[in-house]
């Protein structure tokens, strides 16, 4: 980790001078994470940065592309409420359906991953978010895309050949070069099934029809796609969503609905510990017992991506009770992310419990992969045989071997695990008490 981070002191160096606002705040990118631009840039400069140490593939040069969309599609945040919107294609022929399928992307290298997304060209049109309800022709294709099932073949004709300009985002999966799009047409289209069903319901709400696919086993990120797109919603109030907004609320809506169910199960009477190291990260998901609690914390290692300066470690978290959280959290789509993980894992196991996620990112992760990366890999730690542990001191011990930062910072940080060590006093005291 430590030698791959080497490699990047140039891109450490020019952020130190890009954006001298973090020696006086540390905590500035992590809290930002390019969505609020809190250095007054008018780009992130850390994105600008990492888009060019990842710039690898030259220019394309001809306008037209024929290939093969996996499908997908993306819609912008920038001049909201109209965005631009377009179709991802690749030239590459045959089944391309992994390059956005970031459930299948646990096990590969980042190298793989941003090999997947750079292939990928956008195409963009400006439209308000209001045409989801009379979508133009282009919009037609975009939203049929939506909702396939398998590889799309797609010609592409573009204004001009496309730029590489590596968009990069905390929430979004990257994407390669970039143009505007002249013609879209798109060949045979296979729709899943069940979103063409809530696709032609011009009577259930968006969030209905969110929660009744993920409910049928649609996965996560098809239905953000929908979502996106505006297929969903009752008639006249479908609405274009920007990708990574979609992605965050998809994983609210599903997580809330998961929360409902978590909450009317047994409560776990144990203490269990899911463990994973993965793409420079390392993972502690803990189970405590009794009633449902979260909370998710982040530490970031000096020079990784949203800590790019200094020498201290900078932690980021956030956490709700029983009755779940009301504002939006400080850490970003990470948090719900990671909550539709360990929902659906207590549903799994038919308990509620506390939970409690603490991430190390280490040096090495100099690329913003987007929150699947989160939710996947959380997934992925709790498929494994849970450490059953005999006490809230022995869960802390695994803390303090497992994890690289003292337990001490960890228990400054962390709301549930220092509340459990005063439950615990109060309950101490009140078995010794005099009857």
């Amino acid at each position: 980790m430590e030698k791959a981070a080497e490699g990047f002191l140039p891109f450490f160096e020019d952020i130190a001078f890009t954006v001298p606002e973090l020696k006086k705040d540390p905590t500035l990118c992590i809290r930002c994470r390019s969505a609020a631009l809190l250095c007054g840039k008018p780009v992130c400069p850390i994105l600008v940065k990492a888009s060019e140490f990842a710039r690898h593939r030259g220019l394309l040069k001809t306008p037209t592309l024929e290939g093969t969309s996996p499908p997908a599609l993306f819609v912008g945040r920038y001049g909201w409420p109209k965005v631009r919107v377009g179709p991802l294609v690749t030239p590459e022929l045959g089944d391309t359906l992994l390059y956005d399928s970031p459930e299948l992307w646990v096990g590969k290298s980042i190298e793989e991953i941003v090999g997947y997304r750079t292939s990928l060209v956008r195409g963009t049109s400006r439209m308000g978010i209001e045409e989801a309800n009379d979508p133009s022709p282009l919009l037609q294709d975009l939203q049929l895309l939506s909702i396939s099932t398998t590889t799309a073949e797609a010609e592409t004709t573009f204004r001009r050949p496309p730029r590489f300009h590596l968009t990069l985002s905390d929430d979004v999966p990257p994407y390669g070069p970039t143009a505007p799009v002249e013609k879209f047409r798109l060949g045979n289209v296979k729709a899943n099934p069940r979103l063409e069903k809530l696709a032609s319901d011009i009577h259930a709400p968006a969030k209905v029809a969110v929660e009744e696919l993920y409910g049928d086993g649609v996965p996560v990120s098809r239905i953000e796609r929908a979502f996106s797109a505006g297929v969903l919603g009752r008639q006249g109030n479908r609405k274009l969503v920007p990708t990574r907004w979609s992605i965050t609320a998809v994983d609210d809506m599903v997580s809330k609905r998961n929360m409902e169910k978590v909450r009317e199960l047994p409560e776990l009477s144990e203490w269990w510990l899911h463990t994973l190291t993965a793409l420079g990260n390392r993972w502690f998901v803990a189970l405590l017992p009794g009633e449902w609690r979260y909370e998710s914390i982040e530490a970031w290692y000096p020079r990784t991506l949203w800590n790019p300066l200094g020498g201290e470690i900078v932690m980021l978290g956030d956490w709700e009770n029983f009755d779940g959280r009301w504002r939006y959290a400080g850490m970003g789509g990470c948090y719900y992310a990671a909550r539709v993980a360990v929902t659906e894992h207590l549903q799994r196991i038919r308990r509620q419990a506390g939970i409690v996620i603490l991430r190390e990112v280490h040096p090495g992760q100099i690329m913003p992969l987007g929150v699947w990366n989160v939710r996947e890999h959380v997934r992925a730690a709790l498929q494994g045989t849970p450490e059953k542990l005999p006490s809230y001191e022995a869960m802390l011990e695994r803390a303090r071997e497992y994890l690289s930062i003292p337990l001490a910072r960890w228990m400054r940080q962390s709301h549930w695990l220092r509340e459990w060590k005063v439950q615990k006093k109060l309950e101490q005291f009140f078995e010794t008490a005099p009857g």
